[in-house]
């Protein structure tokens, strides 16, 4: 029986195989040689196995890497220095420049803060337990959000826009087939560049045959400042300048690009279910009363209301399945009409009657409060004929409240608007925690949202108090 082999031994430290350098190997095989091996037992009682057990097989070698926080004794190369960049104000869900994080509004609301000081609340250690005191703290902090959300998405909405044309600017057509076509117009996109700005406007073309526009009408609509809802002109495209161009003569160049009019829209939307196709109509009469009371107040008016003159097109920064934004373009039978006292008859009520009662015939059968409330207002209009401004609080009123239930029927006038300013206050809070809660989940604001926003950031107890006696009395 031969007796295990004897493990050589290591070298020692002055033998001259020993590296200078010493190499990094596994130590569980360099034990493994050292250890002297065990004796086998036998497989059978009485005899045993005359062959060395096999070494075990060797762990894989680690690799130790040097880390990045070692110092390095080469010389850095030129790309593998890191340059730090200037850091970027984050605002928002964008990071931009110290230049862009510093244009805003022209008079911007003041932010909210939450800072660790206690002066920016007005309240004072005694006002902390009046409880009065802290609600009204709170309201007014509701309501100086509000107003900044309303300047914000105001901003973001009318955003962009082109400005007049001056000398220098050129001109390209992009599509030979208009993009919409209204009553009396078809409208073409083209391209205006100047320098490295480049902006999409509509040549607006009258149709052959087509009224002649009133001068004053169109003088009228190339002086207003920029309204949400009313087409607002930025110059005209000489003759000559689109050789390629299916018309002839020089063209208005319009700011917004329309897709179709409501006319067309009616013929797509009354397949909805009731509700939207209610609700939907509510949001686009309460377009076209706003833009009517901006011309009131301006003293024009419109000879004729007509579906096919009304256009529809997609706002800026909204998705592109909300809600249209609409466009009153028909400047060309625009009349002078001088604002009367108060409480006069408004000049635009007959027709808005009449264009609501067409919308909800469309629509099928339904019993919603929003639905008996637009055919109350269109009852109203015809009878009581108010004014744009009192109609749009009425529009206003049905799509967000305060309902009949909040008036009571037959209440005194006195304890019903008292009750106002609590449901006003309330809403305005809700709607705060709404937009938060949006825009927490990444969701972008809708047309619906600013509107909203406009209607609880300018409302008063005096001016629901008018809605709801305009419906309902």
């Amino acid at each position: 029986m031969s007796s295990p082999e004897t493990p050589t031994e290591p070298p020692k430290p002055d033998d001259p195989t020993w590296s200078t350098q010493p190499t990094y190997s596994n130590l569980g095989e360099i034990r493994a040689h050292l250890l002297p091996s065990k004796a086998c037992r036998s497989r059978t009682p009485g005899s045993c196995s005359t062959d060395p057990q096999p070494l075990p097989p060797p762990l894989p070698k680690k690799i130790l890497t040097r880390t990045q926080s070692l110092p390095n004794r080469r010389t850095s190369h030129a790309s593998s220095i890191q340059v730090q960049l200037p850091r970027r104000p984050f605002l928002g869900s964008h990071s931009v420049d110290k230049s862009q994080a510093e244009v805003g509004p022209a008079c911007p609301p003041a932010e909210l803060t939450f800072g660790l000081t206690d002066a920016p609340l007005g309240l004072s250690l005694r006002n902390l337990h009046s409880p009065e005191a802290v609600h009204a703290a709170l309201a007014a902090r509701q309501l100086q959000g509000l107003h900044a959300i309303y300047a914000r998405l105001r901003a973001r909405f009318m955003g962009g826009h082109p400005g007049p044309c001056r000398p220098g600017h050129g001109f390209r057509l992009l599509d030979s087939s208009p993009c919409a076509e209204s009553g009396d117009a078809l409208y073409y996109r083209v391209v205006r560049v100047h320098d490295d700005a480049w902006h999409i406007l509509v040549a607006k073309v009258p149709k052959p045959g087509a009224d002649v526009p009133h001068p004053w009408g169109l003088e009228l609509q190339a002086s207003l400042s920029p309204h949400f809802n009313l087409q607002g002109l930025c110059g005209v495209v000489p003759e000559g300048t689109l050789p390629g161009a299916p018309w002839r003569g020089a063209v208005a160049l319009a700011a917004e690009v329309p897709e179709r009019t409501v006319a067309q829209w009616l013929v797509e939307a009354c397949t909805q279910p009731p509700e939207e196709f209610v609700w939907a109509v509510a949001l686009v009469l309460l377009q076209l009363s706003a833009a009517l009371e901006f011309l009131e107040a301006w003293g024009a008016a419109l000879v004729e209301l007509r579906p096919e003159n009304l256009l529809l097109a997609a706002p800026r920064g909204c998705a592109a399945t909300g809600h249209a934004r609409l466009l009153l373009a028909d400047f060309g039978r625009v009349c002078l009409q001088p604002p009367g006292p108060p409480g006069s008859p408004g000049p635009h009520a007959p027709q808005l009657g009449s264009l609501l009662r067409e919308m909800l015939g469309l629509a099928a059968p339904s019993t919603t409060p929003l639905t008996a409330g637009l055919e109350r207002l269109a009852a109203q209009l015809t009878r009581l004929q108010p004014s744009a401004s009192r109609t749009r609080g009425a529009l206003q009123a049905l799509l967000w409240g305060p309902g009949p239930e909040v008036r009571g029927r037959g209440a005194p006038l006195g304890p019903w608007l008292r009750a106002l300013g609590p449901w006003l206050r309330l809403r305005r809070g809700l709607l705060v925690l709404r937009l938060a809660e949006r825009a927490a989940g990444g969701e972008a604001p809708s047309l619906e949202d600013w509107l909203c926003c406009e209607y609880l950031a300018e409302a008063t107890e005096f001016s629901m108090g008018q809605a709801l006696a305009l419906l309902w009395d």
